[in-house]
């Protein structure tokens, strides 16, 4: 058995998947990062 095989043979476990909205996890993603670059600066760590 090759190690190409033995991955095809997973079960998939309910994790994230290839398909979705990408677009949304981004906006999401990006969101996050200007919250927090805020706090910090607001916060004076900066």
């Amino acid at each position: 058995m090759t190690a190409h095989t033995a991955t095809a043979a997973r079960v998939r476990t309910g994790g994230p998947k290839d398909e979705g909205p990408q677009i949304l996890e981004h906006v999401m993603g990006w969101t996050l990062v200007v919250v927090v670059a805020m706090l910090v600066v607001q916060l004076g760590l900066l």
